[in-house]
Formats: C-alpha cells, structure tokens, sequence
C-alpha cells in the first residue's frame, strides 16, 4: 500500500504547491502527472473515496473516433496512454480494444463520418467506413434493415475506470501526493488576482495553484472565486445482463448513432446503455429500471435479441455538460493561478490521459502537445458558437 494512499490519508497539509478539486479519473491523472514531473507538493481533495463521482461507471469507452481534430489528438493521445498503463504508471486496467462501432441510419450521418474519417485518418486514426454486412459481421446481433453504413475503428475499445482511477492515485502516492479523501471544499480565498488558500471541511491549505477537476460539481467551486465555468450536471444510466448462455461474442463497442442506443461485452453478458433525451438537470443518481424500456424500443429496430434480455440490475451517473458538448481546459483570465479541466460531456474517461498531461504542462509553463486555448472557458459568450464536434453520445 503506498505511503499516501486514501487508507492512510491522516492529516491535511497546511501548505501545497498544487490543490487538485476532485478525485475522480481528471483528479488523479492530473495528481501523477504533476507528481511524475515533480511539480512539488500536490494534495488531491475529493469529498467522497477517490472515483465515486461521474468516475463511478463499470466500463469506459476509450476512442479516437471525433469529427473535430483537437478531440482526436486528445482521444490518441489517451488511448496509447492506456495501452502503456501497465507500464507506466505500472498497473493493468481492463482494456480491451474491441473496437468502436456506429451505426449510421441517415446519408446526412453517413456524409459527416466519412468526412470525419478523413481528418482522423491523416492524424493517425485507422478507421474506416464499412457497410450493413460487414458491420454485422462484426456484432452479430445487428438487425441492418435501415442501415446506410457504419464507421468501424479497430484500436478503441473500453477499459475500468476505477482501476485507472487506482492506478493513477497510487502512483501520484508513490510520488508524494496526498490524496485527501472524505474531505470537502467550502470555500477559497484570493488576494488580489490570485487564488491564496482552499478551505475545507477539514482545515485550511495555503496553495500556488488550484486545480478544479471537480467534474459535474465544478460549476459550484469555479462560482467559490467568481470563475465561470458553465457546466451542468445530466444522469446517464446503463444495465447489466444476466450472464448469457451460450457466452456472447466478443463485439465492438457498438452505438446506434441516432438513438444514442449502445452496448458491448461485460463481463459475462452485455452493458446496455443510452441517454435519455427528456432527462433534466440535476444530481440525481438514482437508477431507475423503467428507463430500460427507451433502450428495448431502440433495441427491437437495431438488435431485437437484445430486446428481451434479462437483466440484473444497473447504474446511474453524471455527465458533466457543457454548451457545447466539449471540454473545459485552461487557465482563468482573472485568477492565472485557477486552472480547470472539466465539463467532458460523457468524453472525460477516455481523454483523462492526455488531460493529466496537458495541465501538468500548463502549469509548469511547458509548450503542450497540443493548442488548448480553443478550450477555454472563456469562448461562450454573445454570438460565440461554441466548438464543433460532431460524435457526440
């Protein structure tokens, strides 16, 4: 057990160089890669056990499979990280690359994927367009009456969160950082532009930098030192199968792209999962099986022998929602010290790698692997679009 590992978290430093809001898979990629680099003293404060937040779900997608280029080079960029996990930081994680696989019903959603292909092709991504047949090759249980084409791309595929989110804790540990769970922030001071000192349920931190990565909470911390950070909190929630008989093939991570209707191996059955249109804000978790019946519907059309699969229970998380279905990375503009990554948008999982990396480099003031200042909060405002980004789930 490392040194600093949440089970023997005692006392919460006075001082740190670097105070990390949220322990979920951001916190705690952001925590190694800060503590890797030597960044100096990183306390990671998370008010429940590490990964307990949108962090909570069983199985992660991972993919480099986006319309826009910078989501790409995240999603990459993450995945060779996950690929090289039991390396470094030196633990395995359950991934399996089986693949991601969307369904496309429409020649408007057929044109837009392989315009997309294109671009993710020429940054490294090898995935193509495929027809009905072969897309049922690939996941038997596909029905393809109505199916236009389908974009396949062999090296995404799922992995545990949690046990990323373990990996990523002990190793930070390993390197020094105190991760501070059952602890909660009320409050920050600042001095003039900057942030001074975290304020918790458990004693006072005097810091040089924050951090929110806080996830569907962060529109509440960034509000604590007048930052807007315009993240909404949405329940997604998925279901289990029984174990089925005779076993299920191995599929792809397969998502029927109009309904957002998905599903792929767990386990010994199936995960099924799908967002629910009609679902309003809010923090609420609470699973609750009717919602099941959105997925059947979908499920009859797209694989009917999914229709009617037993289940055994389900989960109920949050996505972290912005205006426009894309991150938050930066620095603020009236607090430099105040950094966030956050408001993923169901995308936080699977571009956790690449984020650790870029908010280490942010503020260690190193040039990042990529330009993340079309990810600043500061882009919504008055006649502001937003970010294109056309595979959203």
């Amino acid at each position: 057990m490392p040194r600093s590992a949440p089970s023997e978290f005692r006392t919460l430093p006075s001082h740190a160089d670097v105070v990390v809001v949220g322990g979920g898979v951001m916190g705690t990629s952001i925590a190694f890669h800060l503590a890797e680099a030597g960044a100096g003293d990183i306390v990671v404060v998370e008010r429940d056990e590490l990964g307990q937040g949108s962090s909570g779900k069983p199985i992660g997608g991972v993919r480099a499979q986006f319309s826009d280029p910078l989501n790409i080079e995240l999603g990459l960029r993450s995945l060779r990280a996950y690929e090289d996990f039991p390396r470094r930081p030196g633990t395995g994680i359950g991934l399996d690359t089986v693949g991601y696989l969307f369904l496309l019903t429409g020649q408007d959603q057929a044109a837009e994927f392989e315009a997309a292909v294109r671009t993710q092709n020429e940054l490294g991504v090898p995935s193509r367009m495929i027809g009905a047949h072969e897309a049922k090759d690939l996941c038997p249980y596909l029905r393809t009456e109505g199916l236009v084409a389908a974009c396949y791309s062999p090296t995404d595929g799922h992995a545990r969160p949690g046990l990323v989110v373990r990996g990523y804790a002990s190793a930070a540990a390993d390197a020094g950082a105190v991760l501070a769970t059952h602890t909660t922030v009320l409050g920050m001071d600042t001095t003039g532009d900057r942030v001074r000192v975290v304020h918790t349920d458990r004693g006072a931190i005097s810091c040089a930098t924050v951090v929110c990565a806080a996830g569907a909470w962060s529109a509440e911390v960034g509000a604590m030192v007048g930052v807007d950070l315009p993240v909404r909190p949405v329940r997604r929630q998925l279901a289990f199968t029984v174990p089925l008989v005779p076993a299920t093939p191995r599929i792809p991570f397969t998502i029927d792209f109009a309904s957002s209707a998905y599903f792929h191996n767990s386990d010994d059955g199936l995960l099924l999962g799908l967002a629910d249109p009609a679902q309003a804000d809010g923090f609420d978790t609470t699973w609750t099986p009717e919602w099941l019946d959105l997925f059947r519907e979908v499920a009859r059309h797209r694989a009917p022998a999914l229709a009617d699969m037993e289940t055994d229970g389900g989960w109920a998380g949050l996505y972290e929602v912005t205006p426009d279905h894309n991150a938050l990375i930066g620095r603020s503009e009236i607090l430099p010290n105040f950094l966030y990554a956050t408001g993923f948008s169901g995308h936080g999982f699977l571009q956790a790698p690449a984020v650790g990396e870029l908010v280490r480099d942010l503020h260690l003031g190193r040039r990042p692997f990529v330009d993340i200042a079309p990810l600043g909060a500061d882009r919504f405002g008055p006649g502001v679009v937003g970010r294109p980004e056309a595979h959203v789930v």
